[in-house]
């Protein structure tokens, strides 16, 4: 662990944010259930989804695991389509669901591999990845309508699931983000992803009637909530009213943030990634205390169980999810500043275009493997 995580370690233990063994207790559990192929699954013996494994990579990376979470990369890479997607899940090794490719699963990648680099400034990892990502937004942004939204997902055989979701979306628009800033790091300039992902902040921003056209409103769900801010698509003073008008709805004193409002049910991951939103919106004593809460579920192993039905007292589902461990690093980076990646979901820095694209990187098949070679 380096000089500077430590210094940042002791400031976030007074007043505590989290335990002195946190961030090497969390990693050590993720660690524990990543597999010798790289994939890390939501436990032991269940399936792994393209966006959970990104988000449990990415706590790897804020706790210095650089090696095992370029071997969740590789994974990916490996597992990636002709036309750049994944499906929905695998299992040891295998499809595990070949209904659909969603389409906010495959563009987490661009967000994942910028935190990565963010971290370790490694130019070379950068490189490596560059064709991976790029494959995946193609796919993405091939599925965005004429009003800026991207439709959720493909089915089996590839043909659109013509409807859009806020939290899709929204965490979409970060990826772009993600993606225009590697390319830019590159010394390449992307101005069609630029202006793709203007267009779909816009359909966030002002047009709410894309979203759950044809099923029921996912209104309910904390994540249509709080997404767009964490995302970026909010900022500001707009940010800090979104996150002001259904407070009451998702929040519960004490304990956290409910995944959906008409249920006692309150989730880490998803308090985690409140966490992250409150601090974008400038909201930081009520990041604190959220964030504070969420240690008491934490196991003796390392996990965090996923959730709490504080009506019955109960934990449920007995599942300690890598995902969730994820969540709780990102969030703790983001309130102590661990690493050079810590303002990834608290700000929006989206690069210039590079001036002089004449000497772009040669992307030479450094390493590739799976679809990529």
């Amino acid at each position: 662990m380096s000089t500077s995580m430590d210094a940042a370690l002791e400031r976030a233990e007074t007043p505590a944010l989290f335990p002195a063994d946190f961030v090497r207790r969390s990693a050590d559990y993720i660690l524990s259930q990543q597999l010798a192929d790289g994939c890390i699954p939501w436990f032991d013996g269940h399936h792994a989804d393209p966006w959970d494994h990104v988000e449990a990579a990415m706590g790897l990376s804020i706790a210095g695991e650089y090696a095992a979470a370029e071997r969740a990369y590789v994974w990916l890479a490996d597992k990636q389509l002709d036309d750049g997607s994944w499906w929905a899940a695998y299992k040891r090794g295998e499809v595990d669901n070949s209904e659909r490719r969603e389409t906010n699963f495959v563009a987490y990648i661009a967000t994942g591999i910028w935190h990565h680099f963010l971290i370790t400034e490694d130019r070379g990892f950068l490189l490596r990845f560059w064709p991976m990502v790029e494959h995946a937004l193609g796919f993405v942004l091939a599925l965005q309508s004429e009003h800026g939204d991207i439709q959720w997902a493909v089915d089996g055989q590839g043909e659109p699931l013509e409807d859009a979701l806020i939290t899709g979306c929204s965490s979409i628009y970060k990826s772009l983000e993600c993606g225009i800033n590697i390319a830019s790091a590159l010394n390449s300039e992307r101005a069609d992803w630029r202006r793709a992902r203007d267009r779909l902040g816009d359909a966030l921003r002002e047009k709410p009637h894309r979203f759950d056209r044809t099923w029921e409103s996912k209104a309910r769900f904390s994540m249509d909530w709080f997404y767009p801010v964490l995302t970026g698509a909010f900022e500001g003073a707009g940010a800090k009213l979104r996150l002001q008008k259904r407070w009451d709805e998702f929040v519960v004193a004490g304990l956290g943030c409910r995944c959906v409002n008409d249920e006692p049910w309150v989730t880490v991951a998803e308090s985690c990634e409140l966490t992250m939103a409150l601090l974008a919106a400038g909201e930081r004593e009520k990041a604190e205390t959220i964030y504070r809460g969420l240690h008491r579920w934490q196991d003796e192993d390392g996990g965090y169980w996923t959730g709490y039905v504080y009506r019955d007292n109960a934990v449920w589902p007995e599942e300690k999810t890598t995902w969730t461990v994820g969540a709780m690093l990102l969030a703790a980076d983001a309130l102590a500043g661990l690493t050079p990646a810590s303002s990834l979901f608290t700000q929006v820095n989206l690069r210039d275009a590079p001036q002089n694209t004449e000497g772009l990187d040669c992307l030479h098949p450094l390493e590739l493997t799976g679809s990529q070679r």
